[in-house]
Formats: C-alpha cells, structure tokens, sequence
C-alpha cells in the first residue's frame, strides 16, 4: 500500500513582483553601515602604524554632506506633494530615476554615517591634542548628516509610492 505524499504548502508569492523595484531594507543599510564603521575605525590604527598622518574631517566636508540631505529632502518633500496633494503623475522615467536615487543615496549615506562614526569611534579616549578632540566631534556631526541624508533618501523612496488604481 502506498501513501500519497501531502501537498507542498503553497510559498509565499515574492513581495516585489518582477519588473518592480523595491524600497531599500533594513539589511542593506545595516550590512553597508557596519561595514563602513570597521574600515572608519581602522583609519586611525593604519596611520599610526603607516607613520602617516591621520586626515582631518573639515568643516566644508561636513557642509557638503548635510547639503546632500538638505537636496534629497527637498526632492522628498517636492515628489510627495506631488503625488500625494497635487495628484499629479509623474512619467515613468522620472518615478524611476527618483526611486534609484533614493536607493543610491540610502547606501551612501549609510556607508557615510558609519565611516565617520567608527573614525570618531578610534578616537574616543585621545585626549592628548585638541586636534583628536576636534577629530572626534566633527566625526560625530558628519555621522549625524549621514544619517540625515539616509533618512531623506528612503523618505524620497517612500515619496514614489503610489496607491494602484482598482481599475
């Protein structure tokens, strides 16, 4: 006598379905992330045993990156009011162009944050030059604005989201 063999239960149906373009996950921004935080934290022990100086963090650096989050916000905010108030359509093209967009700097700004917060990081406790001590801060508030661009790339992610007509 032979048995029949239960069904398989069905799998659940992938949640982007093919042709579609995701928004970017947790995982991505974690694994990019910490990997940047090792290699910012490995910058200072490498100079020190390279005998080279350590780079500084400037102020225009700093600038530029919280200009970057001020730019994608803005492409947030206006891609929002867009769809969302305005109930206009965007071409296909420029939905597109504005979710990879979104994507890249997510990553960027994730690989940002942690690349200075692991170099502020490797400085925590030199306190024997106020050039550590600036080091250490300005790293702080670059990682912030990395953070900042992140936050603005996946809420222009979420910008290009748009409800499916019932047609």
């Amino acid at each position: 006598m032979s048995r029949a063999l239960p069904p398989e239960p069905p799998t659940d149906p992938d949640p982007t379905p093919p042709g579609h373009v995701g928004t970017t996950g947790p995982g991505p921004l974690v694994g990019f992330g910490s990997v940047a935080l090792v290699l910012g934290w490995a910058v200072r022990p490498l100079s020190i045993r390279l005998g080279v100086t350590e780079p500084n963090v400037s102020w225009v650096a700093i600038a530029m990156v919280f200009f970057m989050a001020a730019i994608v916000g803005g492409a947030a905010y206006l891609t929002w009011t867009a769809l969302h108030r305005h109930h206009q359509r965007l071409q296909p093209h420029q939905a597109v162009n504005r979710l990879v967009l979104g994507k890249a700097c997510a990553l960027v700004g994730a690989v940002i944050a942690g690349g200075y917060f692991g170099y502020a990081v490797a400085h925590l406790g030199v306190t024997d030059s106020d050039l550590a001590t600036a080091r250490l801060w300005r790293s702080v508030v670059a990682g912030i604005g990395g953070l900042a661009v992140t936050t603005a790339a996946l809420l222009l992610e979420r910008a290009c989201r748009v409800r499916r007509d019932d047609d």
